[in-house]
């Protein structure tokens, strides 16, 4: 971003360097403005107290899963993963439409890691709503096949951070290493983790940065945050309990499903998360439902080859740490028209192609034994494999 004073002197810049530049938001401010204001022809897209006509802040996504919790006590009830930085609860949603089964499979999905990403917390409290709500019989199947373990905001400090103060802001609130940033750069810039480079997997080895000033900070150590804490935590403890098939992590933006492992720069390292074939197959049919509705693409594949290289985001180390079969990273609309400032008129058609990729997922999950096996990694990799071969041996007799 560039402020209306720099302008000429940025100009020049890019002038000098022989840098061509295209504007992409001439008046930051006024999209910002604009997020805020409620999109009327979405208003009847509500359920209890919560609409998606608009964005929320985090005081009423955490009243609405408390709402959700009083009128089906049955099948949900919230839970708090742990405490923030701030000391704000990250709160989250249980969800069990089969409490009577005595060893249900998992799936966990996350959202808004980093904070300014509104759409994320939109979407995945959408998802919620399906998936507790919802006749469809394909979405019906999907909640009811896992116990769902659904966070939307696990960055709640830096969230409300953009509500109240900085709308950009990207990483969590962290004091820890405040100190005076290079000139041009807000001194508090050098709050906060990037708390998706925080996480104890290949933490620091690229994409990441040892400057609190810099949006990418990793942090002093790995698992420095009480935030990434009890996400690790939560997801270790849940999976001492049972087989947790789904781990998705919900970002913004650029349109994306991306399969474990971000570190990794040549297509020859892809098969260290054991399982990748699978993942990539799911993934891919995901993306295909998905631009059925509205013709949205998605790309697939490792962060490094569709995005950036980087290290220590959460869903590597999920997939590193508990072998998560159905792992990724899902960046959603758009493609930077309007990037982290997603009119609210968008909400609703991303929740609703984001959903159509999850049933698809769902669906070649299950197809791929997913659901059935008793999961390792080698195991279901040795699994996919023989039913491909002896698809091609049943060719051949045929």
């Amino acid at each position: 971003m560039v402020s209306p004073e720099n302008r000429q002197e940025f100009l020049r810049h890019l002038d000098v360097g022989k840098i061509q530049a295209t504007i992409v938001i001439n008046d930051i401010q006024r999209a910002i403005d604009d997020q805020l204001k409620p999109d009327i022809s979405r208003a009847s897209q509500s359920y209890l107290s919560y609409s998606w006509s608009e964005y929320h802040n985090l005081e009423a996504i955490y009243n609405w899963l408390d709402e959700l919790e009083e009128n089906h006590p049955l099948v949900a009830k919230t839970v708090v993963m742990g405490k923030s930085v701030e000391n704000r609860d990250i709160k989250g949603f249980i969800l069990n439409h089969r409490p009577e089964r005595p060893n249900p499979l998992y799936g966990v999905l996350e959202g808004t890691l980093h904070a300014r990403e509104w759409i994320s917390a939109a979407t995945v409290t959408w998802i919620i709503k399906e998936f507790l709500t919802s006749n469809n019989t394909e979405i019906r199947a999907l909640a009811e096949n896992f116990e769902w373990h659904i966070f939307p905001v696990v960055n709640p400090d830096g969230y409300a951070y953009t509500f109240s103060t900085h709308r950009m802001w990207r990483k969590n609130r962290s004091p820890d290493n405040v100190k005076t940033c290079p000139e041009g750069v807000d001194d508090d810039m050098s709050h906060g983790v990037d708390l998706n480079r925080n996480f104890g997997f290949e933490w620091m080895t690229i994409g990441a940065s040892s400057d609190s000033c810099n949006n990418q900070y990793a942090g002093p150590e790995a698992f420095s945050e009480p935030e990434s804490r009890a996400i690790s935590n939560y997801v270790l403890a849940l999976n001492e309990k049972g087989n947790i098939i789904f781990y998705i992590a919900f970002h913004s933006y650029t349109q994306l499903i991306i399969i474990p492992y971000s570190h990794v720069v040549s297509s020859d390292d892809a098969l260290l998360s054991g399982n990748y074939p699978d993942m990539y197959e799911v993934a891919i049919r995901g993306a295909d439902a998905l631009e059925k509705r509205y013709g949205t693409h998605y790309r697939v594949g490792l962060s490094a080859n569709v995005l950036y290289p980087m290290s220590g985001a959460s869903f590597d180390w999920v997939k590193s740490a508990v072998d998560v079969p159905m792992t990724y990273l899902i960046e959603l609309r758009d493609l930077g028209e309007y990037g982290f400032l997603l009119p609210p008129g968008q909400i609703v058609p991303t929740a609703l192609e984001t959903v159509d990729a999850l049933v698809e997922m769902g669906k070649s999950a299950s197809r791929l034994g997913y659901y059935e096996l008793q999961y390792s990694g080698a195991n279901t990799v040795f699994f996919s494999i023989s039913m491909m071969l002896f698809g091609v041996l049943f060719a051949l007799l045929k």
